[in-house]
């Protein structure tokens, strides 16, 4: 609900109050009489009468009445809005890559919390989106079906931890298992996000093989190598407690490529932290759900109970002036 006047130049007439209150002073003094007198000693116990005190009270009235006409003049107006949202979401899954090299600490605290938080950070911005999440290592299996419940999609998150599965990297399967949770949706736009910091070397579905299926199925897919340029500290148990290890960081960037290459999507290089995120900004970006508002208006006028009020306070007035105080004309 919001207010507004339809005809606000009529405001300009407020000017004329000073005038009028101008020219009632300059008329009160000359028609006040004068009476010489030896002593006011008699007057000075003798208090005003009530009509002496409501004496400018008439005039209070007509100017107060002018100001609430001038209102009316100006049309105040309630505006009702309704808005119509019709939103189209993407379908999206997450890809996440949680073999044992994701314990690697050149993000911090590690390669797949670092994941797990920035992917957290953008599934809460994609409020009108169903999104999946897939997990990989040596095979792969889907931790949560596309759902637009993301609060459940979120405390799965919980559970991801490297090492849950088989410890290797299947690319290929990690990829075809997203694609058969989006391979039947309706959605006009279905994406797949799959991160990783390693070189396939397990699996029963080549990667080239997985992303020929997601482009048939019309599915773009965003590629994200995490790891540091050179070697990075790899923890290591041992008897007398973790200790690291420098490890080279080996990343198949040319299969990312060609993968999103082939999808119509994008690859991307996350070394830091910060990387990571400003990649899932990006990714954010460049899917951005489909919303359509129709707005409709209605608009009420609201000059009536003024007008009311002016003509109100013109009848006092002049049952003020006329017939309680009965000033001359």
């Amino acid at each position: 609900m919001k207010y507004h006047f339809a005809n606000p130049e009529f405001f300009y007439l407020l000017v004329l109050i000073p005038v009028f209150i101008l020219i009632y002073v300059i008329k009160r003094k000359r028609l006040k009489p004068t009476l010489n007198i030896s002593s006011f000693e008699g007057f000075l116990k003798s208090k005003p009468s009530i009509k002496q005190r409501l004496r400018y009270l008439w005039f209070i009235l007509r100017m107060i009445a002018f100001i609430a006409f001038i209102v009316a003049l100006a049309r105040p107006q309630t505006t009702s809005q309704k808005e119509t949202v019709s939103t189209e979401g993407i379908d999206i899954v997450l890809a996440i890559d949680v073999s044992t090299s994701m314990l690697a600490e050149d993000l911090k605290p590690n390669r797949i919390e670092a994941a797990k938080s920035t992917a957290i950070d953008f599934i809460k911005r994609r409020e009108n989106d169903r999104i999946g999440l897939v997990i990989f290592s040596g095979e792969s299996f889907t931790q949560c079906p596309i759902t637009i419940d993301h609060q459940v999609l979120i405390n799965l998150f919980d559970n991801i931890k490297s090492g849950m599965i088989e410890d290797g990297t299947a690319i290929g399967n990690g990829l075809a298992t997203s694609v058969s949770r989006l391979k039947d949706s309706k959605s006009k736009s279905k994406v797949i996000i799959l991160l990783t910091d390693g070189v396939n070397n397990m699996g029963a579905i080549a990667p080239i093989t997985a992303a020929e299926i997601a482009k048939s199925f019309g599915i773009r897919v965003y590629t994200i190598g995490v790891g540091t340029k050179g070697s990075a500290p790899y923890p290591i148990k041992t008897p007398f407690g973790v200790q690291y290890r420098n490890v080279e960081v080996e990343i198949d960037e040319q299969l990312l490529k060609n993968i999103s290459q082939m999808t119509n999507g994008e690859y991307f290089r996350a070394t830091n932290n910060k990387n990571l995120e400003r990649i899932y900004n990006e990714i954010d970006q460049l899917e951005k759900t489909k919303t359509e508002v129709a707005t409709f208006k209605k608009n009420k006028d609201e000059y009536f109970p003024l007008a009311l009020i002016g003509f109100g306070l013109i009848f006092i007035e002049l049952l003020l002036k006329y017939i309680f105080i009965k000033t001359l004309p």
